[in-house]
């Protein structure tokens, strides 16, 4: 038993470095450059080809432009069932529609259906989230969309900072911040949300579109996150490890368990996340 553990931390040790050397820029790489093919289309509104998917939700001419430029830069979505990229090239489709920046990029690196190494980038406010199984959690600012960003992985590391941040250290909030879908909110939602209001009455809601929930609980700056609509493996798979990094937690409702990836369905249940400072 001794060396079946001491080889699993080895694996695992020799995946992260492979994960902060060798696949780390081409994640962020990916992820600025669909920055930058969505933020072209951004700029002319009477442009943006919307259609419906099969789903019902929308689809842009920015979400196939983001895919196209991911697919051509990593190569095939998922390269065999072992390792394999999650990618959801707009995060957020209808708040790019509505105009109101809230969108993001997410890549996942799967490996064994576990997310070894995550990127979420925020092209409109240039910030970059990233995140390697037990390497921690880091944001880089002032990253703008790039067609033909080429960050090594010196360049990456330079001025990113560990998450959560130092200035929301002091927890917890005065008052309770939780988080809930700018789009997708439902009675179970609000149902949840005055539960909560019983033992903290002055709670504040943050209605924020796409994956950025997940970094602003990584970051520290809301401490609750709740959700009772359908979202995808996609949605969910890079922000779960950079908040898991960043000392948080997801846990699925209503019975407390874990997300699940390449399952038969790909839709996630239901869900909850908690900062790392959150008491609740």
């Amino acid at each position: 038993m001794a060396t079946k553990v001491s080889e699993l931390k080895k694996r695992a040790t020799m995946i992260n470095d492979k994960v902060r050397m060798y696949l780390l820029p081409p994640l962020i790489n990916a992820a600025v450059r669909a920055g930058a093919s969505i933020m072209n289309v951004y700029k002319n509104l009477d442009d943006y080809d919307i259609s419906l998917k099969d789903d019902k939700t929308p689809i842009t001419l920015a979400d196939r432009l983001a895919h196209k430029t991911i697919r051509e830069y990593l190569g095939p979505k998922r390269r065999n069932w072992e390792l394999y990229w999650l990618v959801d090239p707009l995060d957020g489709t209808v708040e790019f529609i509505k105009g109101n920046n809230e969108f993001t990029v997410n890549i996942a690196l799967m490996e064994n259906n576990v997310c070894m190494g995550a990127v979420i980038y925020v092209p409109y406010f240039e910030k970059l989230y990233i995140a390697g199984r037990d390497a921690g959690s880091y944001v880089k600012e002032h990253v703008a969309p790039d067609s033909g960003a080429e960050y090594t992985y010196e360049e990456i590391v330079t001025g990113w900072t560990r998450l959560p941040l130092e200035s929301q250290a002091v927890r917890p909030h005065p008052r309770l911040r939780v988080a809930v879908s700018r789009s997708h909110q439902t009675p179970e939602t609000a149902e949840h949300i005055a539960r909560l209001r019983e033992a903290h009455p002055d709670l504040e809601i943050v209605e924020q579109g796409s994956s950025y929930k997940f970094c602003l609980l990584a970051e520290g700056r809301v401490d609750y996150y709740v959700r009772t609509t359908h979202t995808y493996e996609w949605d969910t798979a890079a922000g779960e490890l950079i908040l898991a990094e960043a000392g948080g937690r997801t846990r699925t409702l209503p019975d407390d368990g874990v997300l699940r990836y390449n399952e038969k369905d790909l839709r996630n249940p239901w869900f909850v996340c908690r900062s790392k400072y959150c008491k609740i």
